[in-house]
Order: structure tokens, then sequence, then C-alpha cells
């Protein structure tokens, strides 16, 4: 029976141009026309409110508290990469800080997302590179237990596979699979137009939703025959 190496140097990525596009887009946006799926917990949110990052996952899962497995991916992961990180959630330690970053954004890689805290966080809004935590923790990591690189993960609830697209911003973080990702792309078109659209006639006057009585009846809380 054969097993996975711990370490999957090799992924297939979503397509230069989809990023590119998605990039365009909230992830609120991106979101909705995924079927509201994908999103992270609240918890995984941008060190500024203006950072924003999108890019194939570059997945990574380490044990509470220690980095050595990030290390090796950022010697391993490629321009444009995302790093997506599970620390499970766990905020009694910081799994990176200014060193480490400022090692990603040297690579060229397009930003770090860690659900886990960190470090540093006046020098990494410095560093002006795209930084999502669960939170924050002076505290430094150990760097002596394995872990995996580009294996499926969970992140901020989320599954993670190795090279699906992430898109950030201050909303969060959502996820979408490498193969859906292309279609997503004129949905999420169409979802913009569709809000400009309705966005000029809010301010023209026009603040009923139309589909809410339906939907009021539908939930019982109006009668057939019955408005608001």
């Amino acid at each position: 029976m054969s097993q996975l190496p711990e370490i999957i140097r090799t992924i297939d990525r979503v397509s230069a141009d989809v990023v590119a596009k998605a990039s365009t887009f909230q992830a609120a946006i991106l979101s909705d026309v995924a079927g509201r799926r994908g999103t992270m917990h609240g918890r995984v949110a941008p060190v500024h409110q203006n950072m924003k990052v999108a890019g194939p996952a570059f997945t990574v899962e380490v044990r509470p508290g220690d980095n050595l497995m990030i290390h090796a991916a950022i010697a391993l992961a490629q321009p444009g990469d995302v790093l997506v990180i599970d620390g499970k959630g766990d905020q009694t330690a910081a799994l990176m800080g200014t060193l480490m970053l400022s090692a990603c954004k040297k690579r060229g890689l397009a930003g770090v997302i860690v659900d886990a805290a960190i470090r540093d966080k006046l020098e990494i809004l410095e560093l002006d590179f795209p930084v999502f935590s669960a939170g924050f923790n002076p505290a430094g990591p150990t760097k002596f237990v394995p872990g995996r690189i580009n294996h499926p993960i969970s992140a901020g609830g989320t599954t993670v596979n190795p090279g699906d697209l992430v898109v950030g911003d201050a909303d969060g973080v959502v996820v979408i699979e490498r193969e859906k990702a292309p279609a997503m792309m004129a949905l999420a078109d169409k979802k913009v137009a569709d809000e400009a659209a309705r966005i000029e006639s809010i301010a023209r006057g026009d603040t009923a939703s139309k589909w809410l009585p339906a939907a009021l009846r539908a939930a019982g809380v109006l009668k057939e025959g019955e408005s608001l």
C-alpha cells in the first residue's frame, strides 16, 4: 500500500488568469456565487483592513505552536502562491513574525493566511504584505514537530486543497475549488452588475425588496393575501 509523502512538491494550481480576475472581486461576491460555501471562520482576519490577497493555495499543516513545516513551505512555494496554514486555531504562541513574513514577501508570495496566532503586528503593518491570522501572541514557536505540506487541510473551518483559489479582504477569506473557480468568474461579473443596478435603483428611491413578501409568506410570517 503506497503512502503519500509528507511534503508534496508538485501541485496543480488555479490558473494565473483566473487569479487575476478573482482579485478584482470582493470575497463576499465570490462567496455568494459559490453558494455561500468556502468561507473561513471570522477569526481569520487581515492584519489591516486594506490588505487583500488572491492566489493558489500552498497548504501547510502544523502542530499547534510549532512552525517547522512553515519554514519548509516558504522555501518550496512559488511566486504568487498563498501560504494557507492550518495551525488548529491555536493562539498560545505565534507561528510567524516579521522575519518569516519578510522572507515570504522577498520570495514573491502573494500572501499568508494563518489559522493561528502571529506576532510583530506593527512591523507587519509596515511590511506592506497581505497577512491574515487568528490573532496575536508575543510568545515564539518551537521548530521540531513534523507536519505536512500540500495535503488537504482545514483552516478556519474550511477545507482547502493545494492549488485552490483563495481570496481574502477586509471581510475575511473565501476558498473556491480549483476546478470550479473558472466558472465562478462569469457569475461574479453578473453579480457585480446586478448589485450595481440595485444600488442605482435604491439611489432613485426604490428601497423595497420585491422578493420579501413572498419570502415572509413562505416562512409563515405573513398570511396569504396579507402584505407589510
